[in-house]
């Protein structure tokens, strides 16, 4: 008998849901994540492990945790679904060649270079879709989407990466703050001011939003924890926190929010990315709009 034929059938919905609670290191987080209810997805990773035959996940008071099975799963389903997305992709690829899906993530817009890649391509179907900003190389790779527009940082390894434009950093605040109204500010000045934390972004990303550590070395106050950025304004305008961002626009959805120019950090860096290798002829013409038409954070 071949190996293939004892091997068991794994459904890749339970290796995804696996891959969601290794990756949150919380059933409840990653049942969030995956829109499911926390019991279903106890349930259905209790299937996967009786598939396989071994556990993959111990619960603790803080979370869970791998097992040593787990862990020399993780990789592999990692790259199972990988292997998966891109045959999915390979198929709608020779059975649709004139489709395109770009991604953006907050701030930046990308309706220009869409618009005008549709106008050069009156074929091709060409969709947006919004990306958050921990999940834009995952994005990319599992061929959710095909080119992508957002602010740096983000993981780059296996991406094609360009830079579109670069946008100053400013600081947020409730409109009654002391530093309200300034012409400008530094990182003196906010010395001993919380700033909020992304819960699933990668150290580099929160790191980078909140200029920690200080040029001088001090590590940055921690503010308080956010799971999504849009959390981020109710914190500032109840004065609990304030923020980095980019652009003067960056209040606009808030009156009780206003921004200060931050001298001192280095901008925001706009970057269009795509998959490494990627040579198709939507994805070419897309680098050529975006490069045309995404030149600053007025669109053009």
């Amino acid at each position: 008998m071949s190996d293939s034929a004892s091997a068991p059938d794994l459904d890749l919905r339970l290796v995804r849901y696996f891959t969601a609670v290794a990756e949150h290191r919380n059933f409840g987080r990653a049942a969030e994540a995956l829109r499911i209810t926390q019991p279903s997805l106890s349930r259905q990773i209790r299937r996967l492990e009786q598939q396989l035959g071994a556990r993959l996940l111990d619960r603790t008071p803080r979370g869970s945790r791998l097992t040593e099975a787990g862990e020399v799963f993780l990789p592999r389903a990692e790259a199972l679904l990988r292997s998966a997305a891109q045959a999915v992709a390979g198929v709608r690829a020779a059975s649709a060649p004139s489709r395109i899906t770009v991604g953006y993530s907050t701030g930046v817009i990308v309706t220009p270079a869409v618009r005008d890649l549709r106008l050069r391509h009156p074929d091709a179907e060409v969709h947006s879709q919004f990306v958050a900003c921990t999940d834009i190389r995952t994005a990319l790779l599992d061929h959710q989407v095909d080119a992508l527009v957002a602010r740096a940082p983000f993981p780059t390894d296996r991406l094609h990466v360009s830079v579109l434009y670069d946008e100053p950093r400013v600081l947020l605040v409730p409109v009654g703050h002391r530093l309200a109204g300034k012409e400008s500010v530094t990182l003196d000045d906010i010395a001993d001011e919380p700033l909020p934390r992304l819960r699933q972004a990668d150290a580099a990303w929160n790191a980078y939003w909140r200029v920690d550590p200080r040029p001088d070395g001090r590590p940055a106050p921690d503010g308080p924890f956010i799971d999504a950025l849009e959390e981020k304004f109710e914190l500032i305008a109840a004065g609990e926190a304030v923020a980095v961002a980019a652009g003067a626009r960056a209040a606009t959805m808030r009156p009780d929010v206003t921004t200060v120019p931050l001298h001192g950090v280095e901008p925001s860096r706009v970057l269009l990315a795509t998959r490494a290798g990627d040579s198709g002829r939507l994805v070419a013409a897309f680098r050529e709009s975006a490069r045309a038409r995404l030149t600053g954070p007025v669109p053009a």
